[in-house]
């Protein structure tokens, strides 16, 4: 066992070292690529977005969440959209109560089908956040999840890069991933 361990911290400190960040999942360490160019423009691409729809919220690229129902894990998502002062007072690990919608960029490594597309959902639906967006770059594709049950999302709606997702309340927005094409990479 304690072989298995450091083993493991011997892998996340290699990662560390070629640019990567950690990150507290459901109790586990882990660690992250950080965030390349492409995957920085996307954000910035859909926080002008909410800004121009929403302009009382904001996509915070930023915060950690405390995810209580998750072991007592952190989650650190590419953007938390929340009331705009959501988070003050709070520290790097704030409540998810006022969190309207999680988004997560897919990254270019292997962790990725179990940390974005399973774990960070799973997080996010049992801390009751009605929407988790994922931009997954690797299928070109969105898939929003809704209708948190405390366990998972009831309903998952997936669609291409260059069709129309609507993001239903509590956000209200209607966004064209047309754009998302030129960020593939």
């Amino acid at each position: 066992m304690e072989t298995e361990h450091f083993e493991e911290a011997a892998r996340i400190l290699a990662r560390l070292e070629q640019g990567a960040r950690l990150e507290l999942i459901n109790g586990k360490v882990t660690s992250k690529p950080m965030p390349d160019g492409d995957r920085g423009r996307i954000i910035q691409w859909l926080l002008r977005i909410c800004m121009q729809h929403r302009p009382e919220l904001f996509l915070d690229p930023n915060q950690g969440l405390k995810t209580e129902s998750c072991r007592k894990g952190r989650l650190r998502p590419d953007g938390l959209l929340v009331p705009c002062d959501a988070f003050v007072g709070q520290g790097e690990w704030a409540d998810p109560d006022p969190v309207l919608m999680v988004v997560e960029v897919t990254s270019h490594d292997s962790d990725t089908e179990q940390r974005d597309r399973v774990e960070k959902p799973r997080a996010c639906a049992e801390a009751n956040i009605p929407l988790y967006l994922l931009i997954d770059r690797q299928e070109c594709q969105v898939s929003l999840y809704s209708e948190p049950d405390g366990t998972r999302h009831e309903d998952v709606r997936t669609v291409s890069y260059g069709k129309s997702l609507h993001l239903p309340d509590p956000v209200g927005i209607t966004v064209e991933t047309e754009q998302l094409k030129d960020w593939v990479n």
